[in-house]
C-alpha cells in the first residue's frame, strides 16, 4: 500500500499543524483543534490531518466534531489506513463493522515494525510466544511435520516454534514485519497475506497458531474457519485473545483491538469442529502500566466433532 501522507503538500498547513500538535502535548485540545482546522483549510485534502482533528477534538470532549471529521477522512480514504471507522464506532456513530479495516492493520504493522520487537517484549513485557509454546508442548509433545504461523510479524512467535517443526511457514498482512522476519531466518516460507481473505494452498499441516493476532481481526468464525482448514485431523490449534468478561461475545476497546468472551471462543471452535484441549488465562502484556487479561487456547481437529 501507499505511504500514509504525513505531510499536507502544503508548507504553511504543515506550521499550522505542527503548532496545533504543540498546543495538544501541551494539553490545550480545544485551541489545538482551531489550528488544525486552519491548517486543513489550506490543505483539505489531507486525511490524516481530519483524523488528527477528530482526534483533538475527542480529547476536547466534542464528539460531534470529532464524528465529523472522521468522516471527512472515510470520504479521501475510503480504505480507511488510519482506523477512522474504528474511532467512529468507539464514539457510538457508526454500528459494528466485525472487523478492522485492512489497510489499517497493514499501516499500522508498517509503522511499527522497526520497533516492534524492543516496544512489545522489553517495554510492554509481552509473554504470548512463552507461554503459548508452553501450552503447546504440554498439549501435544514431540514435534510437529509442518506448522502455519497466522500474523507472524517480526517472527517472535516462529522463533519459539522452530525447534517444534520440521517446516514453518509464516503469514503476515506487513510487508515492513515480513523483513524483519525475513532477517532472523526462521521461517521456511514467509508469505504477504491479509488474513480475512487468506486462501492457503498446499498440503495440510500438523500445527498452527496466531499469537496475539486475532485481537486485530475482531468476530473468530472466518478466520477460525480459516486455520481449522489448514489442519489435518488431529492437527492442532493454538492462539491468544484478549479476554472479554462483560456482556457480548466480541467488543472493540478503546485501544482498537477487539476482546474476545471465553463463550465466543469454545462456540466457535464446536462449529469448526475443534476440541479444545486447554484453555488457561494468562496476562499477555501490560497497556499503559495495566496487565492485559488474556486467554491461550489449544485445541486439535477432531474428525469425530463433525
Amino acid at each position: 500500500m501507499k505511504p500514509l501522507q504525513t505531510s499536507s503538500g502544503d508548507i504553511l498547513a504543515d506550521r499550522r499543524a505542527d503548532y496545533a500538535e504543540m498546543l495538544a502535548g501541551s494539553g490545550d485540545p480545544s485551541a489545538a483543534a482551531e489550528l488544525m482546522l486552519g491548517a486543513l483549510e489550506l490543505a483539505p485534502q489531507w486525511a490524516l490531518g481530519w483524523f488528527r482533528l477528530g482526534e483533538m477534538h475527542e480529547a476536547a470532549g466534542d464528539m460531534a466534531a470529532a464524528a465529523r471529521a472522521w468522516r471527512r477522512v472515510l470520504e479521501l480514504e475510503p480504505v480507511d489506513p488510519f482506523g477512522a471507522g474504528l474511532k467512529l464506532e468507539l464514539a457510538g456513530e457508526a454500528g459494528s463493522g466485525g472487523a478492522p479495516p485492512s489497510a489499517f492493520v497493514e499501516a499500522l504493522f508498517d509503522q511499527y515494525a522497526p520497533k516492534f520487537d524492543d516496544s512489545l517484549v522489553n517495554r510492554l513485557a509481552y509473554s504470548v510466544p512463552a507461554a503459548l509454546e508452553a501450552a503447546i508442548r504440554a498439549a501435544h509433545p514431540g514435534r510437529f511435520a509442518s506448522a502455519v504461523d497466522l500474523g507472524c510479524g517480526t517472527g517472535l512467535m516462529g522463533e519459539r516454534l522452530r525447534p517444534l517443526c520440521d517446516h514453518l511457514e509464516g503469514y503476515d498482512i506487513s510487508g515492513g514485519m515480513l523483513r524483519i522476519a525475513r532477517e532472523k531466518a526462521v521461517y521456511d516460507r514467509l508469505v504477504k497475506a491479509d488474513l480475512q481473505t487468506l486462501v492457503r494452498e498446499g498440503e495440510p499441516v500438523d500445527l498452527v497458531t496466531a499469537a496475539d493476532v486475532f485481537i486485530y481481526v475482531g468476530a473468530l468464525e472466518r478466520v477460525i474457519a480459516t486455520a481449522a482448514s489448514m489442519l489435518r485431523e488431529g492437527g492442532v490449534l493454538a492462539f491468544s485473545v484478549e479476554h472479554w468478561r462483560g456482556q457480548g461475545d466480541v467488543v472493540l476497546q478503546p485501544s482498537r483491538r477487539y476482546a474476545h468472551s471465553e463463550t465466543h471462543v469454545r462456540s466457535v471452535l464446536t462449529k469448526n469442529a475443534l476440541t479444545l484441549l486447554t484453555l488457561e488465562h494468562h496476562i499477555i502484556r501490560q497497556d499503559r502500566g495495566q496487565p492485559i487479561d488474556g486467554l491461550l487456547v489449544v485445541a486439535c481437529n477432531d474428525p469425530s466433532a463433525r
